[in-house]
């Protein structure tokens, strides 16, 4: 079946044979209502069976395919208002950032994320969903501005990586991810920051440091690429699924790190089966942890997500013999 992921293949088969049931029975007049039950029955334990124990290499499929929801799916399903501002007043408008101004559940926050193309069309206006430095200048701008008029800010990450090219580099790549690195530590308003897809190197840490950061069930948190980590490591990209098992990139490994507050459930499949339910999902774990950050004091949230991140990682002193 169209659209299916090659771990998938066992469901798509057998999906196939209910559907051809189907039709035979309708076009030979037989009834095989008992028949497509037992399949359909077969059908949901596989599916369930297979989801229980996702590896690593299959989430990296399921967060890859085309067909996952991107940030303007949920910013089109979970907030109303939504008023997109473009531009990062210093060089020009990049397309692999939206953002702007919404309502969650009527209360006005800034809601800012990575976009990546639908299309091959759309994936080129959008460099594939890797920023510019620009990109990273106009979600700084967007969340300067919710601090300026103290209105939360939700981040939605899915990029590979920023982008890597000369002319990025040129214009300040790294520093400008330094820079959002720098300011939201500093922020006054609560900050919410959700891995939707991938959640690549640099790229997605310009863009997550927040009060609270979840990962969808299915998404990835990493460094590097399994590809170019294997690549490093072993000198053979082939072998990127024994480096995704070891780089710990899942939401379950992260969140087992302590690294993130929260795992935002998928339906089954993937996000990009049943995009309402997912966006419902989501919308009711955003308004939980905004409306306990929405308590707090502009220094109890400067302090907690200053403390949250200092936290991360253990080191042991060297004492020498």
């Amino acid at each position: 079946m169209a659209g299916e992921l090659p771990f998938e293949q066992p469901l798509a088969e057998l999906r196939g044979k209910i559907e051809e049931l189907k039709k035979f029975g309708q076009e030979k007049g037989i009834d095989f209502t008992d028949e497509i039950q037992r399949m359909e029955e077969k059908y949901l334990r596989l599916s369930e069976e297979m989801y229980a124990e996702v590896k690593v290499h299959q989430k990296i499929q399921i967060v890859k395919t085309p067909q996952r929801p991107t940030t303007i799916d949920y910013i089109q399903n979970i907030f109303t208002d939504f008023i997109e501002l473009h531009g990062d007043r210093l060089f020009g408008d990049d397309l692999a950032i939206v953002g702007g101004l919404a309502k969650l559940n009527g209360v006005p926050v800034t809601v800012v994320g990575h976009q990546k193309g639908k299309d091959t069309k759309d994936n080129i206006a959008r460099n594939f969903g890797m920023p510019h430095p620009e990109g990273f200048r106009k979600a700084l701008r967007l969340m300067r501005q919710a601090d300026k008029f103290r209105r939360p800010i939700i981040t939605l990450i899915d990029v590979t990586g920023a982008y890597p090219g000369a002319a990025a580099e040129e214009r300040g790549q790294s520093e400008a991810i330094a820079r959002n690195l720098l300011e939201m530590s500093t922020m006054r308003v609560p900050i919410i920051c959700v891995v939707i897809g991938e959640g690549g190197s640099g790229g997605a840490l310009a863009l997550g440091v927040g009060n609270r950061v979840l990962m969808l069930e299915h998404s990835i948190y990493s460094v590097i690429s399994p590809e170019g980590a294997a690549s490093i490591l072993f000198k053979d990209s082939s072998k990127a699924p024994q480096a995704a098992e070891a780089m710990k990139i899942t939401a379950q490994d992260i969140l087992s790190l302590g690294l993130i507050d929260d795992i935002v459930p998928e339906p089954t499949g993937g996000a990009h089966k049943n995009l309402e339910q997912q966006a419902e999902t989501l919308k009711t774990y955003l308004w939980k942890h905004l409306e306990e950050l929405m308590k707090l004091s502009d220094e109890e949230l400067r302090e907690g997500r200053y403390q949250k991140f200092r936290s991360f990682g253990k080191y042991r002193l060297y004492q020498p013999v």
